[in-house]
């Protein structure tokens, strides 16, 4: 797969290349973080089947079908997405995993020990984008061995104005975006959600709805960007940190989606 893939409907246009979104726009105004901009060198991924640091366990994840190697948020960056089908508005890729392959780490040696990645189980990782009238939906489907345990969670970046002056919202509270520059790397967690708004003083807010994750975290290094990350768990929690134990038990099928819609605040 070479080419980056163009959906269009009379009121967005969304570019995705090699299964990444990287751009989405309504109206003339870009969404998404570029990643040439600064802050972070991509524009989405997926954290399978971990999500967040495994460095202080020795990369190491103890499942049911045995010891994995992982490093932070999984192994599924390091696959290629394979073009399943497309048309004018939407497109499927699919990734797929036979348990125990070797997977060549590409944070290895600049930014991490651990040469090779592999997980226990089989899977087919499947991911759907779709434009919808003023908004964008990415669907994912997860098939694998049933009671196999993982995390998952959604990276996208959004574009933002560099003057700090954006407010998320959830049901519950206001965030500032220095208060998830201020916790780091460890992310801001909203839990218990399927909903945030992003509020912009100039252009258009958008709101992120999701299915079946339940969770967010927030993330930026930086003033002109933000990723809002739907999850199904937040890794960083006492006792959880680098532990499948607590995570998600697949049925053998599992489905999840993120829809990207603008709003009028």
């Amino acid at each position: 797969m070479s080419a980056s893939i163009l959906l269009k409907n009379s009121h967005s246009l969304a570019t995705i290349y090699k299964g990444e979104l990287i751009s989405f726009i309504i109206n003339n105004e870009e969404l998404i973080h570029s990643k040439n901009s600064p802050g972070w060198n991509a524009s989405d991924i997926e954290m399978f089947p971990i999500i967040g640091p495994t460095k202080l366990n020795n990369f190491s994840v103890d499942t049911p079908n045995g010891i994995a190697k992982q490093d932070q948020h999984g192994l599924l960056r390091e696959l290629n997405y394979k073009l399943i089908s497309s048309d004018k508005t939407s497109a499927v890729f699919e990734k797929k995993y036979v348990k125990n392959t070797l997977i060549k780490n590409s944070k290895f040696p600049e930014k991490s020990t651990q040469e090779h990645l592999f997980w226990t189980y089989d899977f087919i990782f499947r991911k759907i984008i779709s434009l919808e009238k003023s908004a964008i939906k990415i669907a994912f489907e997860i098939i694998s061995d049933k009671k196999m345990p993982y995390m998952f969670g959604y990276h996208p970046s959004f574009k933002l104005s560099g003057f700090a002056d954006e407010i998320i919202k959830s049901k519950e509270k206001e965030i500032t975006l220095d208060s998830v520059l201020n916790v780091g790397s460890a992310a801001y967690k909203v839990l218990n959600t399927n909903e945030i708004i992003l509020v912009k003083k100039d252009g258009l807010s958008i709101k992120i709805t999701t299915k079946n994750f339940d969770n967010f975290m927030l993330w930026t290094p930086v003033k002109n960007m933000v990723c809002i990350e739907p999850i199904t768990q937040y890794p960083l929690e006492k006792n959880t940190e680098n532990s499948i134990k607590n995570s998600r038990i697949s049925t053998g099928k599992d489905f999840f989606s993120v829809t990207i819609s603008t709003l009028s605040i």
